[in-house]
């Protein structure tokens, strides 16, 4: 045994393994050595005071000795851990290799290559708005100018950490010294293991200095040592090797090597199976070797217990759901029937090794199987508190204190101001407590009314944690007492802070520049605020359910339950021909509703097909296309904020045209429970059958399915809000209504581009006219060529406008949520709108003509200054019914083509089927369908007999 302890050649048998480094001494009984090979390194644990104790061998990777007599290693006592896999971090240096990204980030570290630095996807990942909730994302960037304010741009979008790649000892040094203010716990570097070599004692200076030391390429065998030394104090990861790290050291594999799922890929030569991965850094103590698995939200409170194995994990991982292995039946994806599915953000093991969490975003009902969101009870309190919100939200009581502050946002705001004034008065710890409960409490309620989730929140509070760059700390002006002492100044050498985005005033929006806007950025840009859809999907789907099952008593009971109308189930419909009296309108508004009218319908009338279409394709063989109307529509016309005559022309129209035999109109009623004058007089105009007097997801319920007064329909049209669109694609999804729908549909939005040529009073006034929609609405301008003089004109136009505007509360609000981007081309500028793919596009340019060609993606252009958005609205003859939230690019708007089908025929003479049979028998030969065959061959064998 001594002569083991001394360093020198080590053998097994007459075999020599390779060469023995003492380390050091642990504790009173163990000495711990590097054995360092051809095939790698181990770290070796002997025993000093027994000759013929059990040597134990601790290794990541592979024997030492891969070519050793295998029975006598066994004698030797040799213990090799579980697969090396279990230390992996995946390397993605393209785009080609991101599928596998939220994956891999879900259950180990990635590094990402410096080409993707500016990629939408991985700022995504790292900010925590992406699915999964990633183990750690380092960023690459190369070394040289400017790298702290790269890494700390990173930095504050969430990425873990940087690492700056350097190509020598100098660069590696240097860019260290760059990023010092960054904490070391978030920088790393990355150098070729040549470099290493030739420079040993760089490693123990770089090891100190990073969280993350990269070597590119396998290490010589004489670094071993030294790499082992510095794997003790950071993180070491070798990359470009198939050989053995060094012990203690992690694998870099690149990501082109990831297998997700089962089946040959797995176990194709190289591919690394993220199960295999997972299930080799765990233990199981189960006769049947699950895992047990603790299953929690995405707020860390605990939904149920599972059981997982390597099979259900890769299903998991494969699919990105919540995928476990039930002890009685297998494998078992949670709620693929129930619909109470999950989305996996992450695995995680605990400190043993023998346990796994999944953190899941549970959809509704919940995880138990009684149907509730948790098999542990009720949850307590933030998540208690936003759950409550959430009911409330869907069922306050009309004219309650609660319902009035998800609908009045002024009430709303005032008291946020209340509630944190009052907490910065308070001085015992109870009254603390308890004025920090109620400032929680408002502040979680405008977030629910605003659709953002308690999620969303934590997910900033995360970002927040990361963030490198500083403000000052000072408060607002109008917030500082003017007896408050004034702020310490920083040190003269203190760096100054990265700027933060500044605070925008009231009816102002945020200027972003084309020029300086990363990839990321103008990916961020292209996003429309933010819509719940799980959660309003599963709140729609019990109205939508009650109103099928129940009829006119759910259709009334909602109308006054989100209406505050109280109707009753025989008057709840109206049929035509309707009472004149209910239609008297004022005779400008009547010569008004008449002219819009005639235009809307002189456009629509223009596309409809009056002939057949007809086309001989081959001598003897004629196919037709032939129009018919959808016979039975359903025409949503939104209530609520204001009066919508012009949805109810846009809608009916085209339907009129189309020559639909039944139109049902439906819209909420009034406080009286009637509708408004002018909506009746269009549904006359139109040639409605029947008008239904209620809104939201109850109407469009009742028309899918029919009531005992509501006509069932077989096609619904018209916008509405989140919760109306999410019914209408409810029941389009449902096979048993036999229903259609127009087009998904989100708030109202508006793009503009104009140069600095533009009047800028048009431009503000069209911004303003789509941003009073609603408090969802979004509006941008694309300026072109904009200089800083023309911004601020901008501004204050908007200010002068907006402030004055009935509805300035509602724009004040939609206003934050948009934008103006700065371009230098128009060329720029059509390619950012083309991707945006706006509802409304006016563009306010000179010869704006010339430009639609390019136009791709768009729901209505606007040529001109001279052409508001508000005619196309209204009066124009176009149609203001229009795909939003970037559907344009793949739908139309509501046209006299949305009411109809068409009807193909073909008409065959014997000549014909004599000429086309042969082919349609080959084609049917190769498709194995014998009878499409024979009923061709049967009849070409009597035309071919005569």
């Amino acid at each position: 045994m001594d002569g083991l302890l001394r360093p020198g050649e080590v053998r097994l048998g007459k075999r020599q393994l390779g060469q023995m480094h003492v380390l050091g001494q642990i504790g009173q009984r163990f000495v711990a050595c590097v054995l360092v090979t051809e095939g790698g390194s181990m770290l070796v644990m002997l025993d000093q005071h027994a000759a013929d104790e059990r040597i134990r061998l601790e290794a990541l990777q592979r024997a030492a000795a891969p070519d050793a007599d295998p029975d006598a290693l066994k004698s030797k006592a040799c213990r090799t851990p579980k697969n090396f896999l279990a230390h992996m971090i995946f390397e993605f240096s393209s785009t080609s290799e991101l599928a596998a990204l939220p994956a891999a980030a879900a259950v180990f570290p990635v590094l990402v290559g410096a080409a993707l630095a500016d990629n939408a996807a991985v700022a995504a990942l790292a900010s925590g708005a992406g699915q999964v909730a990633p183990k750690a994302v380092w960023q690459q960037l190369a070394a040289g100018a400017g790298l702290f304010d790269r890494a700390a741009a990173l930095l504050d979008t969430g990425m873990d950490a940087v690492v700056a790649v350097a190509d020598s000892a100098a660069a590696a040094i240097a860019a260290i010294e760059a990023i010092a203010a960054v904490p070391a716990s978030r920088r790393g570097v990355r150098i070729p293991a040549s470099v290493a070599a030739a420079e040993p004692a760089l490693l123990e200076r770089l090891a100190a200095a990073v969280s993350l030391l990269v070597l590119d390429g396998p290490p010589p065998a004489s670094l071993h040592v030294a790499l082992t030394a510095a794997a003790a104090t950071t993180r070491v990861a070798i990359t470009n090797s198939d050989a053995a790290a060094p012990e203690g050291c992690t694998t870099v594999v690149p990501a082109a090597r990831i297998a997700l799922g089962g089946g040959a890929a797995k176990d194709a030569p190289g591919a690394v199976d993220l199960a295999a991965a997972v299930a080799a850094r765990l233990r199981s103590d189960r006769p049947d070797g699950l895992f047990s698995t603790i299953v929690a939200d995405e707020h860390g409170v605990a939904l149920g217990l599972c059981f997982s194995s390597a099979e259900s994990i890769r299903a998991s991982l494969a699919s990105l759901e919540g995928v476990y292995h039930s002890r009685t039946r297998g494998l078992w994806h949670k709620g693929l029937t129930s619909g109470a599915t999950q989305k996996l953000r992450r695995i995680d093991w605990d400190c043993d090794a023998d346990a796994l969490r999944f953190t899941v975003v549970q959809r509704p009902p919940g995880f138990c199987h009684l149907n509730t969101r948790t098999c542990f009870g009720a949850d307590v309190g933030f998540t208690r508190l936003y759950s409550t919100l959430i009911e409330r939200s869907a069922a306050a009581p009309s004219g309650s204190y609660t319902k009035r502050l998800f609908e009045d946002p002024a009430l709303l705001s005032a008291k946020i101001r209340e509630e944190a004034d009052e907490l910065c008065t308070a001085s015992e710890p109870e009254e603390i407590a308890w004025e920090a409960a109620d400032l929680i409490y408002f502040a979680l309620t405008k977030c629910v009314a605003s659709g953002v989730s308690l999620a969303d929140v934590e997910r900033h509070l995360d970002l927040r944690s990361k963030k490198i760059s500083r403000r000052p700390g000072n408060a607002k002006p109008q917030f500082v007492s003017k007896d408050s002492p004034a702020p310490a100044s920083a040190p003269a050498s203190a760096p100054a802070p990265a700027r933060a985005p500044a605070e925008i005033e009231p009816f102002t929006m945020r200027v972003h520049s084309k020029k300086t806007a990363s990839t990321a950025d103008l990916a961020a840009l292209l996003k429309r605020p933010i819509i719940k859809t799980d959660e309003i999907m599963a709140r729609v789907k019990p109205i939508v359910e009650s109103v099928r099952a129940r009829g006119n008593a759910a259709l009334v009971e909602f109308t006054s339950k989100f209406d505050g109308v109280t109707i009753d189930a025989e008057s709840i419909v109206e049929r035509a021909p309707f009472d004149p009296r209910k239609m008297e309108l004022d005779p400008n508004v009547k010569a008004a509703i008449d002219l819009a009218y005639d235009n809307v319908f002189k456009f629509h009338d223009a596309q409809l097909d009056r002939e057949p279409l007809v086309v001989e394709t081959m001598p003897g063989v004629v196919c037709s296309r032939v129009v018919r109307p959808i016979e039975r529509v359903g025409l949503y016309i939104p209530g609520g904020t204001a009066v919508l005559p012009s949805s109810t022309l846009m809608l009916g129209v085209p339907a009129k045209v189309a020559g639909c035999t039944e139109i049902v109109l439906a819209t909420p009623p009034r406080k009286d429970g009637t509708i408004a004058p002018e909506i009746m007089y269009v549904a006359a105009k139109i040639g409605a059958t029947a008008v239904l007097k209620a809104g939201g997801a109850q109407a469009v319920a009742a028309m899918a399915y029919g009531t005992e007064t509501v006509p069932k329909v077989d096609k619904i049209c018209g916008p509405g809000n989140q919760y109306v669109t999410a019914a209408k694609m409810i029941c389009q999804s449902d096979s048993s209504a036999l229903l259609s729908i127009d087009m998904p549909a989100g708030p109202s939005e508006l793009l503009v581009v104009a140069d600095a040529a533009a009047d800028i009073r048009y431009a503000v006034s069209d911004l303003l006219s789509q941003a009073e929609h609603g408090v969802d609405s979004q509006v941008v301008l694309v300026a072109v060529g904009f200089a800083q003089s023309d911004l601020d004109a901008l501004q204050a136009e908007l200010k002068r406008q907006a402030s004055v505007l009935p509805r300035a509360d509602i724009v004040k609000v939609s206003l934050s949520k948009s934008y103006v981007l700065v371009v230098d081309s128009m060329d720029e500028a059509i390619a950012f709108s083309n991707e945006y793919a706006p509802e409304h596009l006016i563009l306010n340019v000179d010869n704006a003509r010339s430009y639609v060609p390019r136009i791709v993606s768009a729901g209505s252009v606007f040529l001109g200054p001279f052409s508001p958005e508000s005619c196309g609205d209204y009066a124009s003859g176009t149609n203001h019914t229009l795909p939003t939230y970037g559907y344009a690019r793949m739908y139309s708007g509501v046209n006299t083509h949305t009411f109809l089908k068409h009807i193909t025929t073909q008409e065959l003479t014997k000549e014909g089927l004599d000429r086309i049979g042969d082919c349609v028998t080959t084609l049917a030969e190769v498709e194995a369908l014998e009878a499409h065959r024979n009923a061709v061959a049967i009849r070409l064998a009597d035309i071919r007999r005569r």
